[in-house]
């Protein structure tokens, strides 16, 4: 398998594990984000993140080229669990996003949200019909989607950069502020990156693509 493959699970892995480890102690008191029901969203939000790790793994196996060629049936279980585990995660998110105060945040996961279900159901009857050549195309999709929580982290540094040359290494409003900011459209700046990307990966000539 490539190094790239190998590299991506690590970082992945390394950036999204100290994000999800305050959630396995399931005390509402440990979360990164405001509870204000601990009987609907916090459940919500600890299933939401733990089945969308879940999804993440087994996106990176899907891709795996000695499984997916010497073990079909293991790559087929494999895409089960992650579009079982996309499917709940997803419905999960639905909730948590109906408690989010803040308009931008609650538009950009809700977006975010319906895109990911709607590629991975996509890829899942494409599977179903044959339709091999259109499930590879639509499950790229997918695991684009599934890996933006982890983009969105890693493009934090980048968005604080670019804040700071707006404003002339200024802080108007405070480093509060700037951060509140950053994290408001870092899900944007991860899910456009991505589609960029993925789209071009697409587009390219056939030959190109063999390798993945």
């Amino acid at each position: 398998m490539k190094k790239s493959w190998w590299i991506m699970l690590f970082l992945s892995i390394a950036i999204m594990l100290p994000f999800i480890i305050p959630y396995l102690t399931f005390d509402p008191a440990s979360s990164r984000v405001d509870i204000s029901s601990r009987t609907i969203q916090y459940p919500a939000l600890v299933l939401h993140i733990v089945l969308a790790f879940v999804a993440m793994i087994t996106g990176f196996l899907q891709f795996h080229k000695k499984i997916r060629e010497n073990n079909p049936s293991l790559h087929a279980l494999l895409g089960k669990v992650y579009v079982v585990s996309v499917c709940i995660s997803g419905g999960l998110a639905l909730i948590v996003t109906c408690y989010e105060p803040d308009y931008g945040r609650a538009l950009s996961f809700l977006f975010l949200d319906l895109i990911w279900l709607f590629t991975t159901v996509k890829g899942f009857r494409a599977a179903v019909n044959g339709d091999f050549a259109a499930h590879k195309l639509w499950m790229i999709r997918s695991f684009a989607i599934t890996l933006t929580a982890v983009i969105a982290r890693a493009v934090v540094p980048l968005l604080i950069l670019f804040y700071l040359l707006l404003h002339g290494f200024a802080l108007p409003n405070g480093r509060t502020g700037m951060i509140e900011e950053v994290l408001d459209n870092n899900i944007w700046a991860a899910f456009i990156l991505h589609f960029i990307i993925v789209e071009w990966y697409l587009l390219r000539p056939r030959r190109e693509q063999l390798s993945l």
